[in-house]
């Protein structure tokens, strides 16, 4: 892709749209990908690690995928949780129209491809699945994630995969110093040289009073 980037609002690049068949949710399905957006051949090892290292999603309620790509995280959440509201957010349109086409060709009627203004400010989610775009730079990165965390709803996790050589441990790090009243940060597992980063909401420190984990 040259000097562009799978985070481009608009990528010039040829579509070049093409089929793949993966596995989610356990099911062999084929998607469409395309150029011009992040692992278009195939679902990259990070998702991989991450799906295969997160409990179920709730069965209900909003979930959000958080810089969906072509929509392997969002298109597990609606299969698995075909009564919740799943939200696809990127900033790529190409990518918003793949997951908007796999979403039909799949007949999953409960996921909303959307750009990240167009997620409705009322609304707070169960949970959130992440393969954060790392290489947006640390400051776009943490400000992404300053702007989506404090949105989940009191015990609920945030799951996010991150590659051990591109700064794991430092975002735990700061994901700890940034988040530390009222959520709790810890690895939750380490796979193929990625961390699983949870970060729980354990309550609103404006209750009042001391909230504990959920069993």
């Amino acid at each position: 892709m040259g000097t562009e980037h799978y985070f481009s609002a608009s990528p010039a690049s040829p579509e070049h749209l093409r089929r793949v068949r993966v596995t989610l949710a356990g099911e062999s399905v084929e998607v469409t990908t395309a150029g011009g957006v992040f692992s278009p051949d195939h679902v990259d090892s990070g998702t991989e690690v991450l799906l295969s290292h997160t409990p179920p999603p709730p069965p209900g309620g909003h979930l959000l995928d958080l810089g969906s790509g072509w929509g392997p995280i969002a298109l597990t959440l609606a299969m698995q949780s075909p009564r919740a509201t799943i939200w696809a957010v990127d900033v790529n349109e190409r990518a918003l129209d793949l997951v908007r086409r796999n979403c039909d060709a799949l007949g999953l009627t409960n996921v909303n491809a959307v750009l990240p203004d167009d997620v409705p400010g009322d609304v707070s989610f169960r949970s959130i699945r992440s393969n954060p775009p790392i290489r947006i730079g640390k400051n776009e990165l943490h400000g992404l994630l300053e702007r989506w965390i404090p949105r989940l709803d009191e015990r609920s996790d945030a799951w996010l995969v991150v590659q051990r050589n591109l700064g794991s441990d430092s975002l735990q790090r700061w994901l700890a110093a940034t988040f530390d009243s009222g959520y709790s940060v810890h690895r939750s597992a380490t796979g193929r040289g990625f961390r699983v980063l949870k970060v729980r909401r354990h309550g609103s420190p404006a209750t009042g009073q001391l909230d504990l984990p959920a069993p």
